[in-house]
């Protein structure tokens, strides 16, 4: 049986990110309100409608990733729990908490830009869309899906943990438990 590991959600991670936010926000609401004045020939772009356009997209998408960020940082629950059941994941907003590792039939890195991803492919991908809370989450993972032929990934961008270890820690754990189906 394996012990119980919990990863803690990292907190300067969070304030960190929770910061940028609101600076994209604040920049969002400049674009919006005075597209005139936003220096127009860093992205060549002349039309000032564009810009506010940008702008409010901006505050809309750093809106919500503040707001995630809020919610993150008064959670109490661990990031991450590994133990003989699977992966409990609360890392990003597309978390559905257990992943069985009986449903777990591969685990892949993915990298966007500079930040690397684990995608866990499963058995039952219906099994987890049940477990979405509500329509966002819904379609997040229906993205996730799209995009990389799973529903779930999981980062350590908001753990107190780097990646490389926690890519060692859950593939290990895996091939621990993998043959305990």
């Amino acid at each position: 049986m394996t012990e119980q590991i919990e990863i803690p959600i990292g907190k300067k991670k969070i304030s960190l990110l929770l910061f940028g936010s609101l600076l994209f926000v604040a920049g969002g609401i400049w674009m919006a309100l005075e597209p005139e004045k936003f220096v127009q020939n860093i992205f060549r772009i002349n039309n000032p409608d564009t810009i506010r356009i940008w702008g409010i997209a901006g505050i809309v998408f750093f809106g919500l990733t503040g707001i995630y960020g809020i919610i993150k940082l008064s959670d109490k629950k661990a990031g991450l729990i590994i133990d003989s059941d699977g992966i409990t994941d609360n890392t990003n907003a597309t978390s559905i908490g257990l992943i069985e590792w009986t449903d777990i039939t591969g685990i892949r890195t993915e990298q966007i830009m500079s930040t690397k991803f684990l995608l866990i492919d499963i058995e039952n991908p219906e099994k987890y869309l049940k477990k979405a809370k509500n329509e966002l989450r819904t379609k997040l993972m229906k993205a996730n899906l799209n995009s990389y032929g799973t529903l779930i990934s999981i980062t350590s961008n908001t753990l107190e943990y780097n990646f490389e270890e926690m890519e060692k820690l859950i593939r290990s754990e895996f091939n621990k438990n993998k043959n305990a189906r």
